[in-house]
């Protein structure tokens, strides 16, 4: 064996192989020049092992903090280690060519393989990166990352084997091995392996802090702590993050949310991603907040879908419109709107024999309720007068017909039983159209129009040029009426772009939700009736523009303008008013809100408003 193996000096050959490794053939080759320059210069090039030790040890430092570097600006990409492998046996040299421009090829990164297949020695067991304190297991939340890797080939076995006794000085002979061990001119000595296990104490320590990558899903962000064994498949990380169902109801609310501004930009792949994740998280027999989901998912689903006559249909049909009538029934925040309603009407034709009652959207119950309020009061010659119209412009109007004979039987009924005098005719005509002569107006009555949760429904100057619905309040001013009652859901579903529209219609048909679980059993009929027509409101709402859209609630403040402008002032509603309305809500039903402020009855669920009830003429 020749001694000049055993010479310290070969660790300067050990050193630039770090940093080149193609330089290390050469060293070799140079040996015998560079001992008889040793001897001409009286062994100037003669180390003692700390030093050497301490040398190798800044040269591997260095090299893990360039690797550190590399992988926290991103400045490279992974190094695929099958394809280096294959150029260096190509090569027939077992050099490193092409890995010392890649900073981040450490002798941890080259060594997985080796590491899956067979046990490493002591000094090769070390730790490049702290892990987390709560690390994601490789199999599990990368597939197909280095964990999984395939068994390395026999091939890339022997060279890895190779690669990992040139990078620490190990020989392929056994007896080098021992010489090195007795000249202490390798790292393998007893003293190399010390000073190996204090490299693995320096390395394992925690390093600068690396930047976290936030797999972000678009429902949290799963920060991702990037390791050599994990850097490499960052990107799988991420996609299986996001993959995931969200679970908090915050974070299905953003979800939902960002569903929305992604369709609202044009963005169909995010938007689909979200909707599937949304998909798997609802439940429509869930919670409110469950059921919230499912129902804006539906209709944020509905959108990606053209307008079909059948949806149409389904919106405007008899069933839909019977539970809107339901819903009214149970839902407080919609009954309690109706009841502040009927009572400004009877305020305003208190003392009046005959009450003309116009009304664009006939509701039994709150008929039936006016009736019985009428006969209480026990004065003889009261008679009530009621006009249904019906646009025949308006795709409402085919179900409203269909019901109407039916509802004026029935409140003919209940008039006969409470001993009032009662009138019902049914008129079909234009907004344009509509007059006291064409609606039957007679001298000395007391007209009265009742526009609760119907003239949201009237197109306006953002759908037709003509303005239906400021052309409706213009000619039922000229009506002359006592009263005109509005009722309508604190919402605007008109005029506000897609994300506005979206997030306002969350939070108010989440609030309309949480408050039926005060009223109906969850697995009840009514309530799956109730549900389905707030689900045909949302899903017109959200889904659909222009004409095709036709739920286009105003918040309160619009409506003010529009009857301003029409020339109808307000009738402020007395604290008379709101006192009867509180005392039917009771206080058995604790959330529910009855609010008078500026003349106007708000009905809300947990300091959230509704539906506002509202006088003018």
């Amino acid at each position: 064996m020749d001694p000049a193996w055993c010479d310290p000096r070969r660790g300067y050959a050990y050193g630039y192989g770090v940093g080149s490794a193609a330089q290390a053939p050469s060293a070799r080759q140079q040996q015998p020049r560079q001992d008889a320059a040793a001897g001409a210069t009286g062994g100037v090039l003669k180390r003692s092992l700390a030093e050497v030790e301490r040398w190798q040890q800044a040269l591997y430092l260095r090299a893990v903090r360039q690797r550190v570097a590399a992988q926290a600006q991103g400045a490279h990409p992974p190094i695929d280690v099958g394809a280096v492998l294959a150029r260096a046996a190509s090569r027939g040299s077992g050099g490193f060519a092409g890995l010392s421009p890649q900073p981040s090829s450490t002798l941890s990164s080259l060594t997985t393989a080796t590491r899956m297949a067979t046990p490493p020695p002591v000094a090769m067991q070390r730790q490049v990166v702290a892990a987390p304190p709560a690390p994601l297991q490789p199999a599990q939340a990368v597939p197909g990352g280095p964990a999984a890797a395939r068994p390395a080939k026999a091939r890339e076995m022997v060279l890895l084997q190779e690669l990992e006794k040139q990078l620490l000085g190990d020989d392929d002979n056994a007896e080098a091995e021992a010489e090195g061990s007795a000249c202490g001119s390798t790292v393998t000595t007893s003293a190399g392996g010390n000073t190996m296990q204090e490299l693995n104490s320096i390395t394992a320590a925690p390093l600068p802090a690396l930047p976290m990558a936030s797999a972000t899903s678009n429902y949290n962000s799963v920060p991702v702590s990037r390791s050599p064994a994990s850097s490499a498949s960052s990107s799988t990380a991420s996609s299986t993050a996001s993959s995931s169902p969200p679970t908090s109801a915050a974070s299905l609310r953003q979800l939902l949310s960002e569903d929305a501004a992604a369709m609202a930009d044009g963005d169909r792949a995010t938007a689909a991603a979200h909707l599937a994740a949304l998909k798997t998280a609802a439940n429509p027999r869930g919670d409110a907040e469950q059921r919230l989901v499912a129902m804006m998912a539906a209709a944020l689903s509905s959108r990606n879908s053209p307008p079909s006559s059948q949806q149409l249909a389904d919106l405007c049909g008899a069933e839909l419109r019977a539970a809107c009538q339901l819903l009214h029934d149970v839902s407080p925040c919609f009954g309690l709107a109706l009841h502040g309603a009927n009572l400004a009407i009877l305020d305003a034709v208190a003392g009046q024999r005959v009450i003309h009652l116009i009304d664009f959207d006939v509701s039994l119950a709150q008929h039936i309720a006016l009736i019985h309020a009428l006969a209480s009061r026990r004065v003889a010659g009261i008679c009530l007068k009621v006009t249904a119209v019906a646009d025949p412009t308006s795709p409402f109007t085919p179900a409203l017909a269909q019901a109407l004979a039916a509802t004026g039987q029935r409140l003919q009924r209940h008039a006969q039983q409470a001993g009032l005098e009662f009138r019902f005719n049914a008129v079909s005509c234009r907004p344009s159209e509509v007059d006291a002569l064409r609606l039957g107006c007679e001298p000395g009555e007391a007209v009265a129009v009742n526009l609760a949760f119907a003239l949201s429904r009237v197109p306006d100057e953002s759908v037709s040029p003509a303005n239906p619905r400021d052309e409706l309040l213009r000619r039922v001013r000229a009506l002359g009426p006592r009263v005109v009652a509005l009722a309508e859901q604190e919402l605007n579903t008109n005029t506000a772009p897609l994300a506005a529209r979206f997030a306002n219609a969350c939070a108010h048909y989440g609030a309309v939700l949480e408050s039926l679980d005060a009223t109906l059993a969850r697995d009840s009929a009514q309530r799956a009736r109730a549900e389905a027509a707030l689900a045909g409101k949302v899903a017109n709402a959200v889904a659909r523009e222009g004409p095709d859209r036709l739920e286009r609630c105003e918040v309160f403040g619009k409506w003010r303008a529009r009857f301003g402008m029409a020339g109808l002032r307000p009738l402020a509603i007395g604290q008379g008013v709101a006192d009867r309305v509180k005392a039917r809500l009771g206080h058995a039903r604790p959330g529910f809100d009855v609010k008078l402020e500026s003349g106007r009855l708000g009905v809300g669920w947990m300091g959230r408003v509704v539906t506002v009830a509202s006088a003018w003429r």
